[in-house]
């Protein structure tokens, strides 16, 4: 009986404990009230692709692309193509799949379209339609890669031979001196492109001169033929004088063209491949800190002011942005405009131009090749130190 009474009281206490300790239901606080959320900024809804040489062999494209990545910041996706495209073709378009499998990526800029791109971009299309294609600098057969790219954009080397006839002209020239060799004029697009200079040169009231330079895959190599200009320009100038203006078809003609231009007081118009970057750096003497490269208006301002310092002043003179950054740069852009809507369909000609003259802060010529209206050749407007 104690026990039972006990167990019962001890049943009672508990019950006690439990419903003293329960907190008796109170109605809901009013929230307090919130200030109204700020509009979130813009974010697009797409990324863009840009795919380039790596530094060792296309630094002036690699580094346009760091600066979209700069400017537009996790909308621009970049990759590279391999050094030994011609022998990994495969590995370009792994590469440019890669970029494709990310749903976001709605267009994707190449520069340079090395061999493989074609074959790269049929692949992506078989899984995906809705990505714009802007390639610049293309190394297929034209009617091969204008079967697959949206938009290309090429220099436009035939019209060149006029132009740099009448840079020359402009600058002061009374003679125009081209240095090639048999392999080039074997070309029919660089023997076409002297041709027309030529023709144009004579039409201004130029001098026209044409010397035969050591191929540099010859026996001597680029040293056999970098010497024989630095000791053949000399010469043409004592002979013609100091408004001789002169053009080789080679790269590795360049530095020693510029410097000994710059030594006799000649003219230089413009180089084979025309960019402030190429070889005016080094044949002037101008050091480019990391922190510059890829800074064109810093490039131009060294140059410019070395070339004064040399009392040159007028006589040297290149395109006013690099080729390979103004397709990576102007695609980009382009790119933008059209995924915004603000393109005549996906190759708009009159926005591609106001975009790349934009860039070049200068005026372009572009004309189409053959009857592709979305193939683009590019001429661009002169720089004179």
């Amino acid at each position: 009986m104690k026990k039972s009474i006990s167990l019962l009281l001890a049943m009672i206490m508990l019950l006690s404990l439990v419903t003293g300790c329960a907190a008796p239901a109170q109605e809901p606080a009013e929230a307090p009230a919130e200030a109204p959320a700020e509009a979130p900024a813009e974010v697009a809804s797409y990324k863009i692709g840009v795919m380039t040489g790596t530094v060792s062999q296309g630094e002036e494209e690699f580094r346009a692309g760091e600066n979209m990545k700069e400017r537009y910041g996790d909308m621009i996706v970049l990759s590279t193509y391999p050094d030994r495209f011609m022998q990994e073709q495969e590995t370009t378009i792994t590469n440019m799949m890669a970029m494709a499998s990310d749903p976001e990526i709605k267009a994707i800029v190449m520069v340079q379209a090395v061999p493989g791109a074609a074959a790269a971009i049929a692949r992506v299309k078989e899984m995906r339609e809705d990505i714009l294609f802007v390639l610049g600098v293309p190394g297929e057969d034209p009617d091969v890669i204008a079967e697959y790219g949206d938009v290309i954009i090429q220099t436009n080397d035939l019209a060149r031979g006029s132009q740099i006839a009448q840079q020359a002209k402009d600058m002061g020239a009374e003679v125009l001196v081209h240095y090639s060799f048999p392999r080039h004029m074997s070309y029919e697009m660089l023997a076409a492109r002297r041709d027309l200079m030529k023709e144009e040169a004579e039409k201004l009231g130029l001098v026209w001169v044409e010397q035969d330079a050591p191929d540099p895959t010859g026996d001597a190599g680029v040293p056999g033929t970098q010497q024989f200009i630095m000791e053949d320009l000399p010469r043409k100038v004592e002979e013609y004088g100091v408004n001789t203006a002169f053009f080789g078809t080679n790269c590795s003609m360049m530095e020693p063209m510029i410097r000994q231009t710059v030594e006799t007081g000649a003219i230089f118009p413009v180089q084979c491949c025309p960019s402030p970057y190429h070889a005016l750096p080094a044949a002037l003497g101008i050091a480019v800190p990391e922190d510059k490269a890829g800074d064109l208006d810093f490039i131009l301002s060294e140059i410019d002011a070395k070339v004064d310092a040399a009392g040159m002043d007028g006589r040297v003179a290149t395109w006013s942005v690099p080729v390979n950054m103004m397709y990576v740069e102007a695609g980009v852009e382009y790119a933008i405009e059209y995924l915004e809507g603000n393109t005549n369909g996906k190759a708009d000609a009159e926005v591609l131009t106001r975009i790349m003259e934009e860039v070049a802060q200068g005026e372009i010529i572009l004309g189409n090749y053959g009857n592709y209206d979305h193939y683009f050749l590019y001429l661009g407007a002169a720089v004179e130190f």
